[in-house]
């Protein structure tokens, strides 16, 4: 099969599901452009604040993008591309796209509150309680796993303490320089735009400019060395100030510029994808479908049955529960006008979906040596590296395999993914002090009307401390023994996240049927794969052996999951039914 069609017809039906199912959906929930929304009503300068509507695009898109539509695609490919290119479109177009849109509307019309303040609203205090703790958990996982990737990527030492060498090491020296630069130039094109008031459009050009010199100056000079665990701790001290950072000095300049990396990004993939095919030498060598079971895994590629395995692999490229805590927490806070919504929540989900295709493109380019025995051998240590070097393997047939060319998109693109998980973290831990703060006070309280240790522990420098801390501590041991409940527990959230939504649009008398086969889907998927979870870590528990101890905490956690998830969804049921009954 040819990359370049596939990508093609991808990007057609993603189009035609944006103009087309996304305008249904606006005109069934009823947005409103001429309706105030919190970021006027409740402008604070800190967290509520309006924000043009190419920058909060950014911001979004930046955030809920991260390494999942990289990674999710690339470890699922084993089942085949056809699998993955069907669940990739059909689910962000009914699944993914109709879960953000919908979370980030639901919050707007909410006074910009989380999924929580919603699920309050609708069914009461005790079912906000347990999804506050749900969703907390949830992004201490995603605090924990993407802090060891970008420590990772930035350390002079892997997360076991091995030293690393040669380009391996100057890559991360390079990528850790830039990024601290691209934080420098964030809160400057900040100050430019919010304190001296310059037009948008001319400081984004100064703020590319200013991406193409960061980018050169950390290429060629990087002094800065320091390992994983090292790192770890500043990117800790890093999160703990810029979740409690007013948004315009940093959330919102530095995910806008980061945007333009993205897009960088998909642009130099498409050339490489379109470019290959010209020559044709755009093959995509994934076999059409691979079984029902995935072959053992070669250390790249997930494991287990295509059910429920694909669905939980692939989160945001088709639907991520992490999206709708972006929606709901931030990104409500700052939208200027409700008609942002759509190309804000369910365009950004779109995009997501074609750089998701693109990463299948990636992984079929470079299939032979990604699916065999050693694929380290070919460079291939990780999903990341895999797109990297399939996108720039395509741009080599073009310019020429050893032409300088191939080796600085290979970096850039590198750069580009380890940004964004940078990015998706320091949001998480935003989201999650909302989320700690919320549970200790009471609707329509702020932090600073509760009293004894309700106001300690709601206060947001002491929340940030407690989140900060409880990730950093599960992230020091590596992303792998997160990773494998994170998956689960996205997706569950985003079944959550479905509900709520669901009986919320039911409660104000909107159309809400589109939600109930997305949300029944996802929660007999992730409730199948937390089962498993639990059944492969009984297993390990009961042999014994030197991971016994974290079979126990992956299974303890994975049995809370399922049963804050079950008496949510009958909580949800209950609910739906008596709406019916009015």
């Amino acid at each position: 099969m040819n990359a370049a069609l596939i990508l093609i017809v991808s990007v057609a039906l993603l189009l035609c599901g944006y103009v087309f199912y996304g305008s249904w959906l606006a005109k069934q929930w009823g947005i409103d452009p001429k309706r105030k929304t919190p970021a006027h009503v409740h402008e604070d300068g800190v967290d509520y604040m309006p924000a043009e509507t190419p920058v909060l695009l950014g911001h979004h898109f930046s955030s809920i993008a991260g390494a999942g539509p990289i990674n999710g695609p690339i470890q699922a490919a084993i089942f085949g591309w056809v699998p993955v290119f069907l669940w990739v479109v059909i689910g962000g177009i009914f699944f993914g796209g109709v879960h953000d849109f919908g979370a980030l509307f639901a919050s707007v019309r909410n006074d910009g509150k989380s999924i929580g303040e919603v699920i309050d609203d609708t069914m009461g205090a005790k079912a906000k309680r347990l999804f506050l703790v749900f969703g907390y958990l949830t992004l201490l996982l995603v605090v924990a796993a993407f802090a060891s990737i970008v420590a990772s990527t930035f350390g002079s030492t892997t997360a076991a303490g091995k030293a690393l060498e040669g380009a391996a090491l100057a890559a991360n020296e390079s990528t850790a320089m830039i990024s601290i630069l691209f934080i420098m130039l964030a809160i400057a094109f900040g100050y430019l735009v919010y304190r001296r008031n310059m037009n948008i459009k001319l400081a984004s050009v100064f703020g590319i400019i200013g991406i193409a010199l960061i980018v050169a100056i950390g290429l060629n000079w990087h002094p800065v060395s320091l390992s994983y665990q090292t790192w770890m701790i500043v990117i800790g001290v890093y999160i703990m100030i810029a979740s409690v950072t007013p948004v315009w000095i940093l959330l919102q300049p530095r995910d806008y510029l980061s945007s333009f990396l993205l897009y960088f990004m998909i642009i130099v993939a498409v050339i490489g994808i379109i470019g290959a095919a010209l020559t044709g030498n755009a093959t995509l060598a994934i076999p059409a479908f691979n079984g029902m079971k995935a072959p053992a895994s070669n250390g790249l590629f997930t494991t287990g049955t295509i059910f429920p395995a694909l669905f939980v692999t692939i989160a945001c490229g088709a639907i991520s529960g992490f999206h709708s805590l972006v929606s709901s927490g931030t990104s409500s806070k700052q939208i200027d006008n409700e008609k942002d919504a759509k190309p804000i929540g369910y365009g950004s989900m779109l995009i997501e979906c074609a750089v998701a295709i693109i990463s299948l493109c990636a992984v079929g380019f470079v299939w032979a040596d990604a699916s065999s025995a050693a694929p380290a051998e070919a460079g291939l240590t990780s999903p990341t590296s895999v797109f990297a070097k399939g996108i720039s393997s395509m741009i080599g047939t073009f310019v020429g395999a050893e032409s300088g060319i191939v080796s600085i998109a290979y970096s850039m693109l590198i750069l580009a993914v380890s940004v964004f998980c940078l990015t998706s973290l320091d949001t998480a831990t935003r989201l999650a002090r909302y989320m700690f703060q919320e549970f200790f006070t009471e609707k329509g309280q702020t932090y600073k009307d509760t009293k004894g240790i309700r106001r300690v522990l709601s206060d947001p420098y002491v929340a940030t401390f407690i989140t900060v801390v409880l990730g950093l501590a599960l992230g020091l041991t590596g992303y792998s023994k997160i990773w494998p409940l994170f998956g689960a527990a996205n997706q569950l959230l985003a079944a959550l996240g479905l509900l709520a939504v669901c009986v919320w649009l039911g409660k104000i008398g909107r159309n809400n049927k589109m939600f109930y086969i997305p949300m029944c889907f996802m929660l007999v998927v992730t409730i199948s794969s937390l089962i498993q979870t639990i059944m492969a870590k009984l297993n390990v528990i009961t042999s014994g052996g030197a991971d016994t101890g974290w079979a126990i905490l992956q299974a303890l956690i994975a049995v809370v999951l399922i049963i804050l998830a079950v008496i949510l969804a009958l909580d949800s049921v209950v609910t739906l039914k008596n709406q019916s009954g009015k």
